[in-house]
C-alpha cells in the first residue's frame, strides 16, 4: 500500500523531510471522505516515489486537524517542501487529485 497513516508524532517530519505530500483529511463516518477513497489509493500507487500521500483520520489526530484548521471533511492539503501549498475541500475526481501533485513535481 503507498499510503502512509502518519501520527502526530511524525506528521512534521513526513512533511519536512518529502518534497511534495498529498494528505487527505478524513472521518470514517465521512460519506465524501469514502467517495474519495479510491482515487487517493489510486493516486498514491500511480505517484509512488514522486509524492508521498497520507491519509489522517480527524477524529484520531485531532491535533493536528486543528493546527490546519480542518473544519470540514474530506479536506486535502498538498504540502510542498514542508509548507502547505493548496488547500482544496470538498470531493474531487481522481483527476484532480493527480493534477494537482503534477503540477508541482
Amino acid at each position: 500500500m503507498a499510503i502512509v497513516h502518519p501520527t502526530a508524532e511524525n506528521f512534521d517530519a513526513l512533511i519536512r523531510d518529502n518534497k511534495l505530500v498529498l494528505v487527505d483529511f478524513f472521518a470514517t463516518w465521512c460519506g465524501p471522505c469514502k467517495m474519495i477513497a479510491p482515487f487517493i489509493e489510486e493516486v498514491a500507487e500511480e505517484y509512488e516515489g514522486k509524492a508521498v500521500v497520507a491519509k489522517i483520520d480527524v477524529d484520531e489526530a485531532q491535533e493536528i486537524a486543528a493546527e490546519y484548521g480542518i473544519s470540514s471533511i474530506p479536506t486535502v492539503i498538498l504540502f510542498k517542501d514542508g509548507a502547505p501549498i493548496h488547500t482544496e475541500v470538498g470531493a474531487h475526481d481522481k483527476a484532480f487529485y493527480a493534477n494537482l501533485i503534477e503540477m508541482h513535481l
